[in-house]
């Protein structure tokens, strides 16, 4: 095991673990809980590998307490999770559903009683189908609908919550889900996905005005950034990367800290980011109390008309499959570096790509505290004949990526959390089960849940700064 240099973190720092309803919670039928768009995703022929789906997943809803003993024996400060927009409004609107109300406050109520902060996700894209069917995030109404739903979870549940996050990486709901088409609700149409990022922000920002008049807890919102760079220094690669940089990460920094979309943006989109008004942007970049950042892998991207330099260069870049609707429209391409390790799910492993985001993050656009409210992998896990779980390659990332935020501190960045992504393997989305992001393990025909190396380790680093 490594040694860490923990002594940047202090006292008060939150380390964490996350997970989302739908990827953990099942019970889909259970306390009149409405159908989201990943229901109808899910359960279309050919959208997710093995034709798996969320509807018992890891049954979290019916074994809350013994997920409950888990987070108190791993010592974790915090829990970040979702609550269900379909428990609470089954179509979308309307009055509150109580049981989905009273299974959150169950489990508020638990985390507080062992001493952990809880951090609710308010959407962590399992919107309502009643609101898909009207438009979902393509259109401006669903924003509107979405500050109502923040305002019912707020008056339920805040006088128990110091720390809400409104939206979980709305590049995902946006462009994975109405241009790539991969993520629910699985359509393919560039403007769509333009309108929808715009819509998402716009929700955020209706949220927080709803929600400040509620409460005095912090609220921020959660951001999948990364480091894009391009494969060389030609004119061509650098323009391309500076592309997928604006549709990443500057298409959703420069609203919220700058009100404004990046102008290379708004010229690539044709001159309007969802129809933008002033008013809009003054909504969208009210002040936020601190910034999750979901954190990963770096990319390298080449233009496509460079593609065969790049491997001339020792890159790899697979041109097997038609580029996505994204990648086409920059005329961009994902490139392999060789040599370099790679997770599960095909993505490097550079921990020093974190510490380099943060400190962008913080002398480009604020000195807010960050949040990393997820960072892990995916590894080829399995039970060993002994029953344990030796996940030494998660071990090694999750060391890895401690000390580049320990790094990051040391630079002049104020993160005060950090949230290990995942408590339990679960429904990973498209992939769904064969990919396993857990610290702890789940038999999903039994449903056992083995803590695995991983989680031990972490629990230690955890005692370890308490002492530091």
């Amino acid at each position: 095991m490594t040694n860490l240099e923990l002594g940047n973190f202090g006292q008060d720092f939150l380390w964490g673990t996350a997970t989302a309803s739908y990827q953990i919670e099942g019970a889909i039928a259970e306390g009149s809980r409405g159908r989201s768009i990943w229901d109808t995703f899910s359960h279309t022929p050919g959208k997710v590998i093995n034709g798996d789906t969320g509807d018992v997943a890891c049954d979290h809803y019916n074994r809350l307490d013994e997920d409950l003993e888990l987070l108190a024996d791993l010592g974790v400060a915090a829990y970040r999770f979702s609550i269900a927009w379909p428990r609470i409004q089954p179509d979308g609107t309307g009055s509150p559903n109580q049981d989905g109300i009273d299974f959150y406050s169950r489990l508020v109520d638990g985390l507080l009683e062992r001493n952990i902060t809880p951090v609710p996700t308010i959407y962590h894209w399992d919107l309502p189908q009643g609101l898909q069917d009207k438009g979902g995030w393509k259109v401006r109404d669903t924003s509107y609908r979405f500050a109502d739903y923040a305002g019912i979870v707020t008056e339920a549940l805040g006088d128990r919550i110091t720390q809400w996050i409104t939206l979980n990486e709305p590049w995902c709901s946006a462009w994975l889900g109405y241009a790539i088409g991969v993520h629910a609700p699985g359509e393919k149409n560039i403007a769509d996905a333009v309108s929808a990022t715009h819509h998402l922000l716009l929700g955020h920002g209706l949220a927080l005005q709803k929600m400040r008049t509620l409460t005095d807890a912090q609220i921020g919102i959660t951001l999948n950034l990364s480091v894009v760079r391009p494969a060389s220094q030609d004119q061509a690669d650098t323009d391309v990367a500076r592309l997928v940089d604006g549709n990443l990460n500057r298409i959703f920094l420069d609203p919220i800290f700058k009100k404004s979309y990046p102008a290379d943006l708004v010229e690539h989109y044709g001159g309007t980011i969802g129809e933008a008004t002033k008013e809009d942007l003054d909504i969208i970049g009210q002040k936020i109390d601190f910034l999750g950042v979901n954190f990963y892998f770096p990319s390298t991207v080449v233009a496509r008309q460079n593609i065969d330099k790049a491997r001339s260069n020792g890159l790899y870049v697979d041109t097997s499959n038609e580029p996505n609707l994204v990648d086409a429209d920059f005329g961009s391409a994902g490139v392999h570096r060789m040599g370099v390790k790679r997770t599960a799910m095909d993505w490097e492993i550079e921990a020093g790509a974190l510490t380099e985001l943060l400190v962008r993050v913080h002398d480009d656009y604020s000195n807010l505290p960050i949040m990393i409210t997820e960072n892990g992998c995916a590894a080829h896990d399995y039970v060993n004949p002994s029953g344990e779980v030796i996940d030494d390659d998660r071990v090694e990332y999750l060391e890895s990526h401690i000390q580049a935020l320990s790094n990051a501190i040391a630079k002049g960045v104020d993160v005060s959390g950090y949230f290990v992504w995942s408590l339990l393997d679960n429904f990973e989305w498209a992939y769904g089960y064969s990919r396993r992001f857990g610290i702890v393990w789940i038999d999903y025909e039994t449903q056992r849940r083995i803590p695995k190396r991983s989680f031990h380790r972490y629990k230690e680093i955890i005692a370890a700064t308490k002492e530091a």
